[in-house]
């Protein structure tokens, strides 16, 4: 029997098959696959493009024209499925094909809701043009003029056989970050994109994470990111709605919570930690201290069983939260949203249900009441509650951190901000205000320091002729320096990988060969240029240099801290060993080893020798590269500033008891 009547335009034309004796048979196309919400006689779309999307697809066309095939949007989350099919559908009209006979358009997504989506903006905005769906019993023809596949019907059997590469000019991919995934890359293949050639169509993938957790796998299928547009810049141009931030420290231990396979916490480890009664009516009461006037509120869980937990929490102080999982029947889950979308009741609360795709614009609060040690988890959390809806002002996001030493990303996280910087009631401006004057500090900081010739120097305003203060940290001896871990803490909870501080402003990741990547802030450009640096150093065999080591090679530059971590971390991936440069790798848990211990307790006091029973393999080696990278030269200079502290503030005293000498008071004069 030929498999059910599918086809956009079923009512106006039949597809035949080259076979004489097999019967005609239509395809899946909009105006049966998605009955009722299709009008095919209704005249094109006609459409304002906002500034940013016509940037955005000038961006497209123009590395298009300079011959790079595949290419990336990354586009803020919350700016909604609408800015999204724009995109597309103004790419579908104003991509050239690159090759006589290559007029056809395929879209890639992941989910149902987004291939329905897609499928149905594509026939709205061009009725003369065939639209099929590829996705579950519903079949393509494999020539319609658009085809939008969910990538799961797409890699099943032999469904992609269909498709001819050589008539395609344009694949679109949404939610792109997942295109690294096996079956996205299956797909790429069949069409000539594993590597960027002159005879395959273009690529385009749209993501507001475009990243992966792991930091490693995207290059393998965008080579170009060609338009960026994050949530600070929509914002303060008002295309999503403004933000509040408050974090509210719960003092959850997960310093043993196991990591997943995609490198975040364990659901089943973490929940146990966070879904504790205790920690569910801290959770709730700060909701109920910080969302007066809110009206609806979205809250993402750990797992099925810290649903429970927090509902039950926010149900026994007399508040009416109701839940969706990915268990709840459809039915059920549809009315449920619907009935939160009216505002019937104020916060519903999920579990890895509403993290992307999801259109919730009356959200007004968004409540993370578990914690990740994922950026794009963390932005797509956040990103719910940012669609702009009549009446709404701003969205709250209340996000309730555990224990920073365990690489914890938090919102300050996003702003470049240590992750232990608490904020209350914060707003983007504010964030960023914080940002700039921790920047501000930090130049002035290494400045001071290169004046000086010491480090870990800050100035600080006073009043009279002396105007500066010298602070640091003290350390007694070198030993206290290379021990002190404070400096690795913030780069470690943004990287999976053993990073060392060796100076301010600089880190390095060894390699088993003795080679390392180094990150550094760049001073020397002039301002507005790059200002983060990453290049690696090559140990070289005696067999064939004199020099130990290799001059510098520049890897990357970056803007920000976070993109050169980003940047610094996918290379390093790709050339050092993971077991070495991982730092939650077993190993480094052990104890050190006799040649480590050897190596350290050289240089200290016999009195004062290091014992396997005191030190890890890890610990060890993050010594031992201090101290190959200049530890004991770093410490001589916080010596000397330690000196010129004494005499500063000697000074300073001596100003002030002058100053209070000329004070004329009622009481006793100075002496």
């Amino acid at each position: 029997m030929p498999p059910n009547s599918r086809g956009w335009h079923a009512l106006f034309r039949k597809w035949k098959l080259a076979s004489s004796i097999v019967l005609p048979r239509r395809y899946a196309t909009t105006s049966t696959a998605l009955p009722g919400l299709i009008d095919p006689s209704a005249p094109p779309l006609k459409i304002r493009l906002r500034q940013y999307q016509e940037e955005c697809i000038q961006a497209v066309l123009s590395h298009l024209e300079k011959g790079d095939k595949r290419l990336g949007i990354s586009l803020a989350t919350g700016s909604g499925k609408t800015t999204l099919e724009v995109i597309f559908t103004q790419l579908i009209d104003r991509v050239k094909p690159h090759a006589k006979g290559a007029e056809q358009t395929l879209i890639l997504a992941h989910r149902q809701e987004l291939v329905e989506q897609a499928a149905r903006h594509c026939t709205n905005a061009y009725p003369t043009k065939s639209v099929e769906i590829e996705m579950s019993s519903m079949h393509a023809s494999g020539s319609a003029d658009i085809t939008v596949a969910s990538i799961q019907s797409l890699t099943s059997g032999d469904r992609i056989s269909k498709f001819d590469p050589s008539r395609f000019k344009l694949v679109l991919v949404d939610e792109a970050h997942h295109i690294v995934a096996p079956g996205y890359m299956r797909t790429l293949k069949h069409f000539g994109l594993s590597e960027a050639q002159p005879s395959s169509p273009a690529l385009v993938g749209v993501s507001a994470t475009l990243s992966r957790f792991d930091g490693l796998k995207l290059g393998a299928a965008i080579d170009q990111i060609v338009y960026h547009k994050d949530y600070i810049d929509m914002i303060g141009e008002k295309w999503l709605s403004d933000v509040i931030f408050t974090t509210v420290q719960t003092k959850a231990d997960v310093s043993k919570v196991k990591k997943g396979a995609n490198g975040d916490f364990k659901a089943g480890e973490l929940s146990e930690v966070v879904n504790t009664d205790e920690i569910n009516k801290v959770t709730v009461r700060s909701w109920l201290a910080k969302t007066e006037g809110r009206k609806s509120t979205l809250a993402f869980c750990v797992d099925l069983a810290h649903v429970e937990g927090l509902t039950n929490a926010f149900r026994e102080h007399g508040i009416d939260a109701r839940f969706i999982t990915g268990d709840t029947p459809k039915p059920e889950r549809s009315s449920r949203l619907d009935a939160f979308k009216r505002g019937d009741f104020p916060v519903l609360v999920n579990c890895g249900v509403f993290t992307e795709g999801t259109d919730i614009p009356n959200i007004d609060c968004v409540l993370l009441a578990r914690p990740t040690k994922s950026r794009n988890l963390l932005v797509q959390m956040i990103g719910r509650g940012m669609r702009l809806h009549p009446g709404k002002k701003d969205c709250h996001i209340i996000d309730m951190v555990a224990s920073l030493a365990t690489g914890v990303i938090s919102t300050p996280t996003l702003f470049g901000l240590d992750p232990s910087e608490l904020v209350e009631d914060a707003t983007v401006d504010d964030m960023k205000a914080i940002q700039d004057r921790k920047e501000i500090a930090k130049r002035k900081e290494a400045e001071e320091a290169r004046d000086e010739n010491a480090t870990e120097v800050s100035a600080k305003k006073q009043s009279g002729p002396i105007t500066n203060i010298l602070t640091f940290t003290d350390y007694d001896s070198v030993f206290d320096l290379i021990e002190d871990t404070t400096e690795e803490r913030h780069i470690r909870s943004m990287s999976p990988h053993a990073w060392v501080c060796i100076a301010q402003d600089r880190w390095i990741l060894t390699n088993s060969n003795g080679s390392y990547v180094k990150l550094e802030r760049n001073f020397k450009e002039e301002a507005g240029d790059d200002q983060f640096i990453v290049t690696e150093i090559a140990a070289l065999s005696p067999a064939i240099s004199k020099v130990p080591f290799s001059k510098p090679r520049k890897i990357a530059k970056a803007l920000t801290f976070d993109d050169a971590i980003h940047a610094a971390d996918t290379y390093a991936a790709k050339k050092y060993p993971f077991q070495f440069i991982s730092r939650n790798q077993r190993w480094r848990n052990k104890p050190a080893t006799e040649g480590q211990l050897l190596f350290l307790n050289k240089l200290r006091q016999k009195d004062d020798q290091l014992s396997p029973e005191g030190l890890t393999k890890g610990r060890a080696g993050d010594m031992i590269t201090k101290l190959k990278h200049g530890a004991r030269g770093r410490f001589a200079s916080l010596e000397v500033a330690r000196r010129r502290q004494g005499k500063a503030r000697l000074k300073v005293e001596q100003e002030q008891a002058l100053r209070a000498r000329e004070k004329v008071s009622v009481g006793p004069l100075v002496d």
